[in-house]
């Protein structure tokens, strides 16, 4: 498999706390990977290591076949960029900055940038200083479109925007992302589950699983067990039997290697008695709310 980003046991310390634990993490050419997980996680700390902002303390990294440590002007210019906090010289106007930076980029397309413009409906003579938060990251996500880039990467580039501004983002980058990675950390779970491919659950520095989203939502299912009265609940509940709760003839919990055969089997074997089982399905956020919740229980 070849790889836009690959990581290799990374780990980083600020002084002597560890916020990235033995990363070991593939993002799969022309994927749209999504790197969740709650604040303080490493998301952000991932992607400055990624983009050789921060150095770390241990282990490797490529993008785009390249150590992470030694991207040059030429990679970068392969490369977009965006996030929450994104940085821009407030005193340009948008027309000024995109024409600034279009000559830092062989590939730029200008016929592109223009439609980006349209689109995102950009005041060209307006300061970058001047613009709404929204308007300030679409302003930063056509800079970063512009000039087709091999992997583009988004810091939280939903946080603090509308639903409209979210979905003109959307609509903006995914139609162009055909030859693109897209590596994505969000807490929009919602807008993530809509068009990623894969996700990966980082959790206090520790990626905790990384996988096809298709295959993530197979195998996890909430389950509910009824039965004519109360049942008698087992002493150890399985490993993968999650948020177990019990109440009067019900018992539910969160399967998180579903098999339609082998859990009914388990269903039965610790709970013989029981008259019937419910299967559900899970959306990307209350499988994130399990697996955080169980991260903390394990504390």
């Amino acid at each position: 498999m070849t790889c836009a980003i690959r990581t290799n046991g990374l780990t980083k310390k600020f002084r002597r706390t560890p916020v990235l634990e033995g990363l070991d993490m593939e993002v799969p050419n022309g994927s749209i990977y999504g790197l969740v997980g709650t604040n303080g996680a490493g998301k952000t700390t991932t992607i400055k290591i990624l983009m050789n902002i921060f150095p770390p303390t241990g282990g490797h990294s490529e993008v785009l076949d390249v150590d992470s440590r030694r991207l040059s002007p030429g990679q970068f210019a392969q490369i977009g960029y965006v996030s929450e906090n994104q940085e821009m010289p407030g005193w340009m106007t948008v027309g000024y900055f995109l024409n600034y930076l279009s000559h830092f980029y062989p590939t730029w397309d200008r016929a592109l940038a223009a439609e980006l413009v349209r689109q995102f409906q950009l005041p060209l003579d307006r300061k970058l200083r001047q613009l709404s938060h929204g308007m300030r990251m679409k302003a930063a996500l056509a800079s970063s479109l512009a000039y087709r880039p091999k992997l583009m990467v988004l810091d939280e580039p939903f946080t603090g925007l509308d639903a409209l501004v979210r979905d003109e983002l959307i609509e903006g980058f995914l139609p162009r992302a055909e030859n693109t990675t897209i590596f994505i950390s969000s807490h929009d779970l919602t807008e993530i589950e809509s068009f990623a491919s894969h996700i990966g659950y980082l959790d206090r520095g520790r990626l905790q699983f990384s996988e096809e989203l298709d295959t993530l939502s197979g195998r996890f299912r909430e389950i509910v067990v009824t039965f004519d009265a109360a049942p008698q609940l087992p002493r150890e509940w399985p490993a993968n039997w999650l948020q177990q709760e019990a109440g009067g003839a019900v018992v539910r919990f969160i399967e998180t290697r579903f098999d339609q055969e082998r859990t009914a089997v388990d269903v039965r074997r610790f709970f013989p008695g029981c008259r019937d089982m419910v299967v559900s399905a899970m959306p990307l956020r209350s499988i994130f709310v399990t697996l955080a919740k169980a991260g903390r229980t394990a504390d």
